[in-house]
């Protein structure tokens, strides 16, 4: 079956595992996917992430994180901004601050795929591609 949004699939097997609490998730393996895991995982969101070979595109297998006290996931929300049918392109001047600052918007830039704060520093715009709170 194909899927006519891989990075909203991608997104939402992390938010549907992330409510079940499931304690790691899969999901078939891109170029970008395994960017925006590798980022997820820098900014804390993730525990790990690895690429595991199938044969055919891969698959990542990601450790999601939860808080040890009470066991609430970490990622409380995860949103797809950019869509196949709606880009949405902003300038360096205009990246948004997500829930002020204490959540993380994902960008795809001509230097690689940015947090907020990176894209900002580097002084460079791009599809917003996500959020994370």
């Amino acid at each position: 079956m194909s899927v006519s949004d891989p990075i909203a699939d991608f997104l939402t097997r992390i938010r549907n595992a992330s409510r079940a609490k499931h304690r790691r998730v899969e999901a078939p393996a891109s170029r970008l996917s395994e960017e925006i895991a590798k980022l997820l995982h820098r900014e804390g969101y993730i525990e790990g992430v690895a690429r595991m070979e199938d044969g055919k595109q891969g698959v990542l297998r990601m450790q999601l994180r939860y808080d040890r006290s009470d066991g609430t996931p970490v990622i409380e929300g995860l949103e797809r901004v950019s869509t196949p049918g709606r880009r949405v392109y902003i300038g360096a001047r205009e990246i948004p601050r997500v829930r002020g600052g204490l959540g993380t918007a994902i960008l795809s830039t001509p230097r690689g795929v940015m947090t907020d704060r990176e894209a900002r520093q580097a002084g460079v715009g791009g599809e917003l591609v996500a959020r994370v709170w």
